[in-house]
C-alpha cells in the first residue's frame, strides 16, 4: 500500500529541503529522539521544540489527515507517525521495538526498518527519566537513499 504523503513527509524532513518561515531548511538532522519507552517503541522528530510538543509538516499546515491503517503493527522495526489523534500526523515519528497490536487502526505505518535494528534497540536501552532519555540520542546524518 503506497502512502504518497506521508512518506513525501517523511522525505522531505530528511532531507532538509523543506524550508521554515525564515526560510531556513528544517528536518531531523540533529533532532532528538525525545521519547524512549524499553519494550516499545522509540520517537523523534520534533525538531521544533525536541520534547514532544512540537509538530509541523510540509503541506503548509500544522498536520494531514491518516492515509491508510491497511498495515498493522505486528513486528519490530516498524516505522509509523505519532499523532494527537485521528488525522494530526504532522513530523513526528516511531519505531516500535516490539509488536504492538494495541497501536492498530490509529497510528499509520508507512516503513520498516530494514537494516540497523541493533541501533534501534541500543535506544531502547537507554536510561530514561519519565520516558526522556538521560542522555542526548540524537539524528546527525539523515538523507534520502
Amino acid at each position: 500500500m503506497a502512502l504518497p504523503r506521508t512518506a513525501e513527509n517523511f522525505r522531505q524532513f530528511c532531507t532538509g529541503e523543506t524550508k521554515n518561515a525564515q526560510g531556513r531548511p528544517q528536518g531531523f538532522k540533529s533532532s532528538k529522539f525525545h521519547r524512549v519507552i524499553k519494550d516499545f517503541m522509540i520517537q523523534g522528530g520534533d525538531f521544533l521544540n525536541g520534547d514532544g510538543t512540537g509538530s509541523t509538516c510540509i503541506y503548509g499546515t500544522k498536520s494531514f489527515a491518516d492515509e491508510s491503517f491497511d498495515r498493522k503493527h505486528r513486528e519490530e522495526g516498524l516505522l509509523s507517525m505519532a499523532n494527537s489523534g485521528p488525522n494530526t500526523n504532522g513530523s513526528q515519528f516511531f519505531i516500535t521495538c516490539v509488536p504492538t497490536p494495541f497501536l492498530d487502526n490509529k497510528h499509520v505505518i508507512f516503513g520498516k526498518v530494514v537494516d540497523g535494528m541493533d541501533v534501534v534497540h541500543k535506544i531502547e536501552n537507554v536510561r530514561t527519566n519519565r520516558e526522556k532519555p538521560n542522555m542526548d540520542v540524537v539524528i546527525s546524518q539523515c538523507g534520502e537513499m
